[in-house]
Parts: structure tokens; C-alpha cells; sequence
């Protein structure tokens, strides 16, 4: 090792610790404009994929216990990289992003690095899994999140064989990467899954590893794993139906989370800083309009909540309709296009309030409607 090498490894030791990730060096290396670090990259310092040992101490991460030995009529090789994961699986921060309500919990959480599983629950649109990704850019921390169904099943989870050039391969699943990789398992929309097919994640919940029946094969976590779900209920389904699909929980599994977070949504202050983040992207200024909107927003939610109105203006809406509104450069146009998932009459009502709100717009009175439509809240 010559001296400028051993002046990258220093320098990297002293900024990272023990152990650093790809990105990480190679950014460290052309901040001190030193050549490319192969030195530091070889496999022989490899931990695991994108992580590397600064001191070249390498420490296995799972304890496989031999397969059985197929048969002869069979061919089956176990492959334990899947395809489809990056070197780097830590999130981008987002400009757009601003933190609130429960974010700093969060985060602590995560930069912990213990194993404490969280469930996120609340209404749609109000920032649960883009909280958890961004927590998860500023720890730097790599997460693998999975977008359940009622379809997805264990081999969705932990893995299975898949045909490969005429062989039968086992593929790890995104549960058993994120232990080996010591990553943020985000299990989201966790209420749509099948309560009997993801039992499967009852022993990944305990912290306590996976014995994989197909292989023989058993996953201890590595440090710094652990699971966070997100869902619109708390694991006991949609009474009003407004979150089809979702399905009542084994109360079993819901006892394998020490914490459940109940995600409100922004309040008026931070929804006017994130549409006025948002705006500055698309390089629009029109603070008035954020003002007008967060209130009518506001207004909106409150009726919501009195049992007024049967839907909700979410946060993500109000991101929506202020890109449409960059786009199109007219509010009413914008308000519109952005409610029309809603039905006639709510549609209707919710544009009416906007224009008591805004007396600089005007809206048309949807034609067809009938005489005797129901009297809005507004």
C-alpha cells in the first residue's frame, strides 16, 4: 500500500468507522482526488454486497446450514443474490420532503439500529411510507420496502426456485435480503395482505431469523435490521369501506410490534411550507394560492372528521393540484382536474367552497345534475 492509499484508508477510517459503503468510498476518493480505490474494493474486504471492511475483517453474515443433496433426476442450484437488488439501497433525500408529527421518533428509531419494529397507521396520502424512506435517507440507512396484496404469499417474501437457463434456482425474497443486508424491511399497505400467508414473518418479527424449509438454509439478521409496516387501519379492517381490501389481522402477528404510530395529517404550517417547496420545484410563485389551498384543505378535513362530507382532501391531493395548476397556470382548472375521482355531488360541493374561499375564481355548475341532489355541507 502505497502512501496515498494508506491516507484514503486513514481518512476513511477516521470519517466512517469500521466499515463503509461503496458510494461512500469512492465519493471519500474523489473528494481527495485520489485514484480509483480498487485497493479498498476487493473482495477480500467485502462484509456484504456494497459494504466493505476498512481493516479487512470480514465477518460472516448467516449461518447456512448444508442443503440436502437433490435428486438425481433434479438439478437445483441455490442462489443467494437475487436478481434485482442495487449495490446501495439507501434512499435520496428529497427536497420536497418536510419533516413532522412523528418523523423524529422515527428516525431515532431507525438510527438506533436496533431491532424494533413499528406500525405506521393512518388516512391515505399523508406521507406514512415516504416519512419512512426519507428517515431512512438521513440515517443512511438501506431499506427494501414490499407492496403487499392479498396475493402475496411467502414465496413473494422469503423467497422460492425460479427456472433460470432450463435449471430451477432458489431466489431470496426481499424479507430474507433486508436480514442479510442489516436493512429497513418496509412492509407497505400491510393490511391488504392474506392474514394467513404472512404469518410467514412471525419468527422474522421476533428478531430471532429464518429457517428456509426449501434449502436447509438458516438467515440470522445482521445488525441493524429491523421491520416497519404501514397501513390505513390498524389490522382490523375498514368499517366504512373506504380502504377496500384491507383485512383483519392475526392478532398474533399485531403483538410482534412493540409500537404503533398513528400518522395525522400535516398541520396547516407544514402543508404550506410543502406546497411552497413543491412550487419552487416546478418554479411557480404563488403564495396566495398555498394560503387559500391549506385552508380549504382545512375546512374540507374538519367536516370529514364531523361526519359533514364523505371524503378527504389529503396532503398528496393538495401536491397534485399544485403541479396541475403549474401546468395549466389557472387554480379553478387545476382544483378541478384534481377532484374529479370524486363523485358528482362532492366534486361540486368541493369546488363551490373554493370559490367562497378564492373570490378571484368562478366555477360553472355542473350541467345534468338533478334538482333534487342532496344539500352539500359547505
Amino acid at each position: 500500500m502505497n502512501q496515498e492509499q494508506k491516507s484514503l484508508r486513514d481518512a476513511a477510517i477516521a470519517k466512517f468507522g469500521d466499515t463503509a459503503t461503496k458510494a461512500e468510498i469512492e465519493q471519500l476518493a474523489e473528494e481527495m482526488g485520489s485514484k480509483y480505490p480498487h485497493f479498498m474494493l476487493k473482495s477480500d474486504y467485502r462484509i456484504k454486497r456494497g459494504l466493505y471492511s476498512l481493516n479487512a475483517q470480514v465477518t460472516p453474515i448467516t449461518a447456512a446450514r448444508p442443503a440436502a443433496s437433490p435428486a438425481p433426476a433434479q438439478k437445483h442450484d441455490f442462489v443467494m443474490d437475487s436478481a434485482g437488488f442495487s449495490e446501495n439501497l439507501i434512499p435520496s433525500k428529497d427536497p420536497l420532503y418536510v419533516p413532522f408529527g412523528n418523523a423524529k421518533m422515527i428516525r431515532d428509531v431507525l438510527k438506533s439500529n436496533m431491532f424494533y419494529p413499528l406500525f405506521i397507521t393512518g388516512l391515505s396520502g399523508n406521507g406514512k411510507t415516504f416519512g419512512v424512506e426519507q428517515a431512512c435517507a438521513e440515517t443512511k440507512r438501506e431499506v427494501i420496502r414490499v407492496n403487499f396484496t392479498v396475493e402475496t404469499d411467502e414465496d413473494d417474501l422469503i423467497g422460492g426456485f425460479r427456472l433460470v437457463d432450463g435449471e430451477t434456482k432458489f431466489f431470496h425474497g426481499p424479507a430474507i435480503k433486508a436480514m442479510q443486508r442489516g436493512a429497513v424491511l418496509l412492509l407497505d399497505e400491510i393490511d391488504l395482505g392474506n392474514p394467513a400467508k404472512i404469518m410467514c414473518l412471525q419468527s422474522i418479527l421476533e428478531g430471532k431469523g429464518y429457517f428456509i424449509k426449501k434449502t436447509g438454509e438458516f438467515v440470522a439478521p445482521a445488525a441493524g435490521f429491523t421491520v416497519v409496516a404501514t397501513a390505513n387501519t390498524k389490522g382490523k379492517g375498514s368499517d366504512d369501506g373506504r380502504f377496500i381490501g384491507t383485512n383483519v389481522l392475526n392478532e398474533a402477528f399485531l403483538e410482534r410490534f412493540p409500537i404503533t404510530v398513528e400518522q395525522e395529517y400535516p398541520t396547516a404550517a407544514i402543508e404550506k411550507k410543502i406546497l411552497a417547496r413543491v412550487f419552487e420545484s416546478v418554479n411557480v410563485k404563488d403564495d396566495e394560492f398555498v394560503e387559500k389551498l391549506v385552508d380549504w384543505a382545512d375546512i374540507i378535513r374538519k367536516t370529514f372528521f364531523d361526519g359533514g362530507v364523505d371524503e378527504i382532501i389529503s396532503t398528496r391531493r393538495l401536491v397534485h393540484i399544485a403541479r396541475a395548476y403549474a401546468i395549466f397556470n389557472d387554480r379553478m382548472q387545476a382544483i378541478t382536474m384534481c377532484t374529479n375521482r370524486f363523485d358528482e355531488d362532492t366534486k361540486q360541493s368541493f369546488a363551490d367552497l373554493y370559490t367562497k374561499i378564492d373570490a378571484g375564481v368562478a366555477v360553472e355548475e355542473t350541467p345534468n345534475v338533478e334538482s333534487d341532489t342532496a344539500e352539500v355541507p359547505f
